[in-house]
């Protein structure tokens, strides 16, 4: 029969699923559940594919969001610039109409 000691030990060393679900629930992504749960490896390879996506995900969005901050601002330029880039137009299409040189 089991001793009163292993009883005892198991309860230290038991799990509990409602601290297994909660770390799945806000740290699931990066495999703490099963760190957790005494799966290291599994545990890692979740953290490790986690880490690679977060860091494509930042870069592109971070390239992405670079190029669209510089496409917005070339368009708020453009707002200012648009008055004289059509008074130019307009000028050289009435030189051109009109015989001016």
């Amino acid at each position: 029969m089991a001793s009163d000691r292993a009883f005892a030990q198991y309860d230290i060393e038991k799990k509990s699923l409602l601290v297994a679900y909660v770390l799945w629930f806000f740290l699931g992504y990066v495999g703490a559940h099963r760190f957790y749960l005494g799966k290291p490896l599994s545990g890692f390879i979740m953290l490790a594919f986690s880490a690679a996506v977060l860091l494509l995900t930042l870069v592109s969005f971070g390239v992405l969001g670079f190029l669209w901050a510089l496409v917005g601002l070339w368009w708020l330029i453009d707002a200012l610039l648009i008055p004289g880039i059509a008074a130019g137009r307009n000028s050289r299409i009435a030189d051109r109409l009109l015989g001016r040189r």
